[in-house]
């Protein structure tokens, strides 16, 4: 008896990012000023012009000339605020563009919500306002997924199929919201001043079903997590007494390139590569011997976003989504550990979504 497959779409994505935008160049020269001694400065300066980035948001307006500061007092170098007030920031903003972004994507027939941050903590969370604010009923599902990182959006949807595998009629929302720049540091290792010219603040949702798409929709076919476990120093997180202490080393993109063989027989179109940094697009693009045109959209997210944690590589899903050029993509971030995770989708244009998936 052959087996009945059901086909699993991401049938909308909306994202959102904070009001507050700061060119990467006037990113540099403030770092610049803060980082102390010359040398310093000259491994600073090399970091943001070599980025790939032109432009972050940040829920802050504190780097801003003349702004009264909610986090970060500028006024005599920068300011070291504790964890508590960090994530006290973090709640504040984190509440509202929760529920604003899945307003966004639309919550009519939602009966499960997952939630991805590693930016922040709260309870009753994200999960909970979204449920609340927006008239979604009681016994919606709600689950989150913390503290994993850059990667964290394919755990999120692969959950998501996982529902709708075993319930059909199953409509997900899942939103990953990530407040970066609330853990910028001054310190004068490698690993921060990497971390500080890297990442940035968004969100995003996503609803995932198994319905009928009404309109172009990416087809999940397939998820295939990953380890390499010789970067597991690489890339990680602590929670520190002045927000979370990061350790990213340059070295990161050289191990993703090591790693990149069992997904040579993904024979993709278009590949959304998280754009953690320019250097992981490069060897990504180097090493599975790719267009330009194939990364286009991850080096276009990471020019007027940044890295925006797990919220990244739904920006770049998004923007080939909008462009609805059908075809395979190949969909791939890393994380702490360090983890590699891929996923294969199709984009499939609205009149042909029956055909695939009935």
């Amino acid at each position: 008896m052959r087996a009945v497959t059901t086909t699993v779409y991401l049938q909308r994505i909306e994202t959102l990012v904070p009001p507050h935008a700061y060119a990467q160049s006037y990113a540099r020269d403030r770092m610049m000023e803060w980082g102390g001694d010359a040398a310093t400065a000259r491994y600073v300066r090399a970091i943001y012009d070599r980025s790939g980035i032109e432009k972050r948001h940040s829920v802050l307006p504190d780097f801003l000339p003349g702004a009264t500061p909610e986090l970060f007092d500028v006024s005599n170098g920068l300011s070291n605020p504790t964890t508590a007030e960090r994530n006290r920031c973090y709640i504040r903003h984190a509440r509202p563009m929760a529920v604003e972004v899945a307003r966004r994507v639309g919550v009519a027939d939602v009966t499960h919500v997952i939630t991805v941050s590693c930016t922040g903590f709260y309870n009753p969370g994200a999960d909970y306002d979204i449920v609340t604010q927006l008239g979604l009923p009681g016994t919606t599902e709600r689950y989150h997924l913390g503290f994993m990182g850059c990667y964290a959006a394919f755990p999120a949807l692969r959950m998501a199929q996982q529902f709708c595998v075993a319930n059909p009629q199953a409509v997900v929302l899942v939103v990953c919201l990530e407040l970066c720049s609330l853990h910028l540091q001054i310190r004068p290792d490698p690993d921060t001043l990497l971390a500080n010219a890297l990442f940035a603040d968004g969100a995003a949702a996503v609803i995932v079903s198994a319905r009928e798409p009404v309109g172009p929709a990416l087809a999940l076919r397939e998820f295939r997590p990953a380890l390499a476990p010789e970067g597991k120093t690489a890339m990680a997180w602590e929670i520190g007494n002045h927000g979370f202490d990061i350790s990213l080393s340059s070295y990161v993109p050289d191990i993703i390139g090591a790693n990149l063989d069992p997904l040579r027989d993904i024979a993709a179109d278009f590949w959304a590569v998280h754009p953690g940094g320019r250097a992981i697009i490069d060897k990504v693009q180097d090493g599975l011997a790719l267009k330009p045109g194939q990364v286009a959209a991850s080096r276009a997210v990471l020019r007027d976003y940044g890295n925006m944690s797990s919220v990244t590589i739904l920006f770049v899903l998004q923007r080939l989504l909008r462009e609805a050029q059908p075809g395979i993509i190949g969909a791939l971030a890393f994380g702490p550990g360090l983890t590699i995770e891929s996923a294969v989708m199709e984009l499939v244009p609205a009149r042909e979504a029956c055909a695939v998936g009935c």
